[in-house]
């Protein structure tokens, strides 16, 4: 019997890739480079299941008549760059890669937040600038995060992890929004309030929300101009969820104290404008970025493709 052809658009590691290459008739990109609307359509045609990443965009205008393709096998939490009714009315299942990215996703948006209160980007660009001239007293002055309150928007699991770092290590007051109370609210003693509040109230807001239509610019000129003038911003997120413009505007006259990004709404284009603000930290998209996680989301795919291959339900499917 004939093994499915799987294409694999990205790089795996290697133990991943060796496992599904026993399984499977496997096809993987050797430049590792994002692939075209034209290669991504023509894949369609060619493979039984697709494993993309975030840098592969599959819409309505890119599915042929009658795509060989019965899966996509997502490697990633976010889906946002899928077009999933199209694929559900093409008879395509969709799966993702939840929860493996949670602790790394959760200790970068700590990691982010941390940096911009104690200005740890700035002092570096000082020092490798060669413009550090030795300890001054009021040289980069910060703010300490300990005592103050952290408002994290989207309260699934990374939300709550990151919830949970900041009570446990930085000793932060959690508070949350959310259409309804979540049980976890009370475990990790979080309080929910209406996201305006969160927003006027929070020193650091943390977001963890889905991208996609329905939250495009979620973030935008109104709830940026609620924060506080000494607020941190962080996504960890998707980078459409925050009106770039409008947050390159607070940012620039001051109107909060900074922000810390790891996406962007046109990755990997950033804006020279947000490139020039020293308030800001930009990390390129590092979220899930270590070998560990790599590994695990990699192989989470590799399980919803053997769902598939037998006939079955992936754990995974999105929808």
């Amino acid at each position: 019997m004939a093994r499915l052809a799987v294409l694999v658009t990205r790089a795996w590691p290697e133990e991943a890739l060796e496992e599904a290459a026993r399984r499977y008739d496997l096809t993987t990109n050797a430049d590792d480079r994002p692939l075209s609307r034209e290669e991504l359509s023509a894949a369609l045609e060619q493979y039984d299941i697709i494993c993309p990443t975030i840098t592969d965009r599959i819409d309505a205008a890119m599915l042929p008549a009658k795509p060989r393709t019965r899966a996509i096998c997502s490697v990633g939490a976010g889906v946002n760059h899928l077009d999933l009714a199209a694929l559900r009315a093409a008879g395509i299942v969709v799966s993702n890669t939840p929860d493996v990215t949670t602790d790394e996703t959760a200790d970068l948006a700590i990691l982010l937040a941390m940096m911009c209160a104690r200005r740890a980007s700035e002092g570096e660009r000082l020092l490798r600038a060669g413009k550090w001239t030795g300890w001054e007293p009021m040289q980069l002055l910060g703010q300490r995060l300990r005592g103050r309150t952290i408002g994290i928007v989207g309260f699934g699991r990374i939300g709550q992890a990151v919830a949970e770092r900041a009570r446990d290590e930085l000793g932060m007051k959690i508070l949350y929004a959310s259409r309804k109370p979540n049980p976890a609210g009370d475990r990790i003693g979080a309080t929910r309030v209406d996201m305006d509040t969160l927003f006027a109230e929070a020193d650091v807001i943390s977001l963890h929300i889905p991208g996609g239509a329905e939250t495009r610019n979620f973030v935008d000129a109104r709830r940026l101009g609620m924060m506080k003038p000494t607020a941190i911003l962080v996504n960890t997120a998707r980078g459409d969820v925050v009106d770039q413009d409008a947050l390159i505007a607070v940012l620039r006259e001051g109107r909060i104290a900074a922000a810390g990004l790891d996406v962007y709404r046109d990755e990997p284009a950033v804006p020279d404008a947000l490139c020039q603000l020293d308030n800001v930290v930009l990390l390129p998209h590092l979220g899930s970025a270590t070998r560990e996680t790599r590994a695990a989301m990699a192989l989470r795919a590799l399980g919803n493709v053997d769902a598939v291959a037998a006939g079955a339900t992936p754990p995974d499917l999105v929808g």
